[in-house]
């Protein structure tokens, strides 16, 4: 029989990989640890009654899905996803780990002709057009899923919307970042309908965790 979230517990959804990890590591020393989430099983669902907290593993632009679809009553995602799909959640935490950026970036030297239409290749189109919205620029969004870098080398966007950790390959492909339009870092995300049932156990945890960021900071 497959294994179910407890409807006793609280309910997380971890992002697979890096950040899932790091992020787990900080709910453990918070005192909510499960011993079987590191025996490398291939198992997605962790369970420790004692604690009251079942973690299952999920893509990482899935996690806040699964909580505001309330499968999950609490989540870590990066304040990316957040932005860019605008998720029915609660933010409740920066957790201080995954810090990265969203920059505007584009081929040296680049200088904006406002006179045409500003070619955007991005992975965030909702984040791109809010950005230029506000500045009163006319765009032409350009949606892609990958190498992102290539856009501007091939002439096909003028200028790309991205994500950028240390710059190295936007240097290594003769790119530069023009305009950084916000930090990124995971996030502590609860859904309302949890929020509004489980918000004794959720506070109590959130509170842990903050706890726990501050220590490790």
């Amino acid at each position: 029989m497959s294994m179910q979230p407890n409807q006793k517990t609280l309910n997380i959804a971890l992002p697979k990989g890096r950040l899932g990890e790091k992020a787990y590591g900080l709910f453990e020393r918070a005192g909510y640890g499960c011993p079987d989430i590191l025996s490398g099983s291939r198992k997605l669902l962790f369970e420790n009654q004692e604690k009251g907290v079942c973690y299952f593993w999920v893509k990482p632009s899935d996690a806040a899905i699964y909580v505001a679809r309330g499968v999950a009553d609490l989540g870590v995602c990066g304040k990316d996803i957040l932005m860019e799909e605008a998720p029915d959640v609660y933010e409740l935490l920066n957790l201080g780990i995954g810090r990265c950026r969203m920059d505007v970036a584009a081929r040296k030297p680049f200088v904006d002709d406002p006179s045409r239409t500003l070619r955007v290749a991005t992975k965030f189109p909702r984040v791109a057009r809010q950005h230029y919205e506000a500045a009163g620029r006319d765009i032409d969004v350009i949606k892609l899923s990958g190498s992102i870098e290539l856009a501007p080398l091939l002439n096909l966007s003028d200028v790309i919307v991205d994500i950028v950790e240390t710059g190295t390959t936007l240097r290594e492909n003769g790119l530069d970042s023009v305009e950084t339009l916000f930090d990124i870092s995971a996030r502590l995300i609860a859904g309302k309908a949890a929020f509004q049932f489980k918000q004794p156990a959720i506070v109590k945890l959130a509170e842990a965790l903050a706890a726990a960021t501050t220590e490790r900071a």
